[in-house]
């Protein structure tokens, strides 16, 4: 992989992660309406091949999207070759809904694996690039179940806590110029919402319909942000 991509004027390079679904899906068609090119990854290569023919099917070349995961810090490696202005750590997963006793080691990391050690994993191979070019901004997924708790979704809640706190650290951490912030998208219909609300979720705004109001938060964000906790 090598860094071709390249954006002109005010347009931004974009990494979404997690971009082939739900908020990431709806966060990349918006931001590529705008004129800003996406860098993206995602574990299905169907669903990348479906979201680049939707964004440029005249010029595939506009885009990036590329088979990783973010639980694998050699995978997060090799994406970070290439040079974006703004990261969006989106990947995540939920358990299903059950008391903690109930939930198997294997769900539990699976959890933590995605949702913490996927954004430390972003963090840590792309911070150095952003430190040398003095210049940069991650927005780090959160939740209102990082800021508050649920009943049976005690993986998650924990994965949502750590984020706040893991940005409100990395925050203190970064020289002026960069930012890191913890964003919360609110309550939004997507997969993750119906396996935890079921038939109800439907009564909650789209990812189509709650993406203008996130990319023109995300991308009026600066360096004065950092360490900033946020709601869409």
């Amino acid at each position: 992989m090598v860094n071709a991509l390249s954006s002109g004027g005010s347009a931004k390079l974009v990494l979404i992660t997690g971009v082939s679904r739900g908020l990431g899906r709806a966060l990349a068609l918006e931001m590529a309406k705008r004129g800003h090119t996406i860098v993206g990854c995602s574990r299905s290569q169907e669903k990348l091949h479906s979201l680049s023919t939707q964004l440029s099917p005249d010029d595939p070349s506009k885009h990036l999207f590329v088979l990783a995961d973010v639980r694998s810090d050699s995978s997060v490696a090799e994406l970070a070759k290439v040079m974006v202005d703004t990261k969006v750590n989106n990947a995540g997963t939920i358990n299903k809904n059950n008391k903690i006793w109930e939930i198997s080691s294997e769900e539990f990391d699976a959890v933590l694996d995605t949702n913490v050690k996927g954004t430390a994993n972003i963090l840590r191979h792309f911070l150095p690039f952003m430190i040398q070019n003095k210049k940069g901004l991650i927005v780090n997924l959160s939740s209102g179940w990082g800021r508050s708790s649920a009943a049976e979704v005690a993986p998650y809640c924990a994965s949502k806590w750590a984020i706040e706190g893991l940005t409100g650290s990395v925050a203190k951490e970064l020289p002026f110029g960069l930012a890191v912030v913890a964003l919360n998208p609110g309550v939004i219909n997507t997969d993750m919402l119906a396996s935890c609300f079921g038939s109800s979720a439907a009564v909650y705004p789209s990812p189509e319909s709650w993406a203008p109001n996130a990319t023109t938060l995300i991308l009026g964000l600066t360096a004065q942000d950092n360490g900033a906790s946020l709601t869409v």
